[in-house]
């Protein structure tokens, strides 16, 4: 394992940390047991806890102290957008249904052919998108099980769990995990027939599903997904500490109800990041948030808290880790990873604060909050520079590096990425050392007076437009006419998942 040398530590950034030393620090950073004042109320902080991800940590950073402060201007104003000249809004659907309450929060995202699959809190909703100006909702799939991140392969559908459950069903009620009948895991749907999705298989996985990633068999016969997880506790029975692995899931696709937890493998044998007490500090590393697999290439990188790994993958269900990372000076949160094209690269992005907090400021600097781009150099993780959207955003805007996609562009390596109420940026890294926005679209504060939860959750590259799932406005689509994005637009896919990359020919 190697450590990257810090970066120089900007005076923003020094000031932040001054200010959140005072005692009111990030939850990520903290030891085990430590208290931490907040400035959630204890009912906000209940309820962003049951909401799963990291959504209460956003508790532990001064949003509303902060939003009392003055010296930051956003780029948008609250009801006012923000874009680049190269990049606008062409169609839309909203939340409906109990999708439109409050909680019921839109996720991750994943397409087949004229269908896009936008995870819920709630469920799962199937977009028609033969029109990509005119979207439409064509079945809507209510079974609570946060975050219901969905993956697709063929004619199956997998959601994962990562809420205690009282049983696998789609009518199951909230459970504590410390009861041992507790369930959590993945669940399987056949969408043979998209707009009829039937449920057809459940495995339980250790600490349920926070994610997933899909990772074919050459022959083509079976499906293994690789489960992240994080968290444990002593008083969870299925749950407990150490939990430095992962679940390896099989699933046969002509037989998706035989799937099962075929092994467990260990990725960190010496425990992984002690984490820091510092504020902004790095978090331990308990688990996985994400993996992003790269079967063209039998690659996959492990976002896993307070560890960046590079996996080899050409035994599926038996990943190994090759290079391991961390970050302590800037890297609070690994969570999640994309590789370019040519496999050289990754990009990973750090979750500061849990995707609850206001970390697009000049209070947090360039740094925090942000991608580190690597290259790979001999199966080695060799870091080179930070990416980080550079407009301010207001302080009661919750935005920091969240999931995002490879833009299909011929001899370039573009991205475009979710940034919660930072919105969506395109961003060229062909310069692994000097990366620069090329579009955007941003709009201003939900609220002026507080911070509340919303913006894009996943921004994806999908067959010549960008879909946005948004937390609280529902699929969004938009057109990107930048010349350096031009060939994107020739490139169609079957399907695509964003944390099964796929291998682009032009």
């Amino acid at each position: 394992m190697r450590y990257l040398r810090p970066a120089r530590t900007t005076l923003a950034a020094t000031a932040a940390a001054t200010l959140l030393a005072s005692g009111l620090v990030l939850g990520q950073g903290a030891a085990s047991g430590e208290v931490v004042p907040t400035t959630c109320s204890p009912t906000e902080a209940r309820r962003l806890a049951s909401a799963g991800d990291n959504f209460a940590d956003g508790c532990h950073l001064p949003g509303q102290l902060l939003a009392r402060m003055d010296g930051v201007t956003a780029a948008a104003a609250s009801g006012e957008v923000d874009r680049s000249p190269d990049m606008r809004l062409v169609g839309s659907v909203p939340p409906a249904g109990s999708f439109a309450e409050e909680g019921a929060y839109g996720t991750d995202l994943a397409f087949r052919g004229r269908h896009a699959f936008g995870g819920n809190y709630l469920g799962f909703t199937v977009y028609d998108i033969k029109r990509p100006g005119k979207p439409r909702r064509v079945a809507q799939v209510v079974c609570p099980g946060a975050q219901n991140d969905v993956s697709v392969h063929g004619r199956l559908l997998v959601l994962s769990v990562d809420s205690s459950r009282s049983d696998d069903s789609c009518r199951s009620q909230a459970q504590p995990a410390s009861e041992k009948s507790s369930w959590e895991g993945i669940r399987v749907f056949d969408i043979s027939r998209p707009a009829r999705p039937r449920y057809v298989a459940a495995v339980e996985t250790a600490c349920g599903s926070h994610t997933h990633t899909l990772a074919p068999s050459d022959n083509g016969r079976n499906v293994f997904v690789y489960v992240s997880s994080y968290g444990p506790a002593s008083d969870q029975p299925d749950c407990r500490p150490p939990h430095d692995s992962i679940s390896v899931v099989k699933i046969p696709v002509a037989r998706p109800a035989r799937a099962r937890v075929v092994a467990t493998p260990v990725l960190f044998p010496d425990g992984g990041n002690a984490g820091t007490t510092a504020p902004l500090g790095s978090s331990e590393t308990t688990g996985c948030h994400d993996v992003t697999a790269y079967p063209a290439k039998d690659l996959a990188a492990g976002a896993c808290m307070g560890d960046g790994v590079l996996l080899d993958i050409s035994r599926r269900a038996r990943p190994r880790v090759i290079d391991r990372v961390q970050d302590q000076q800037n890297f609070a949160f690994w969570h999640s990873a994309t590789f370019n094209n040519a496999g050289t690269k990754l990009v990973f992005t750090d979750e500061l604060g849990g995707g609850s907090a206001p970390t697009c400021n000049p209070l947090l600097g360039p740094t925090r909050g942000a991608n580190g781009i690597y290259d790979i150099v001999g199966r080695q993780l060799v870091f080179r520079s930070y990416y980080k959207m550079p407009r301010a955003q207001d302080l009661t805007e919750n935005c920091v590096a969240h999931n995002g996609s490879l833009v299909p562009v011929e001899g370039r390596d573009i991205m475009v990425q979710a940034w919660y109420q930072g919105g969506t940026s395109v961003f060229d890294f062909t310069d692994s050392a000097n990366p620069v926005e090329i579009a955007h679209f941003d709009r201003g504060a939900i609220s002026d007076t507080e911070l509340v939860l919303g913006g894009s959750w996943s921004s994806y590259w999908y067959n010549g437009r960008v879909y946005s799932h948004d937390i609280t406005r529902g699929l969004e689509v938009f057109r990107v006419d930048d010349p350096l994005v031009a060939s994107a637009r020739k490139v169609r896919m079957r399907a695509f998942n964003a944390q099964s990359q796929p291998h682009y020919r032009h």
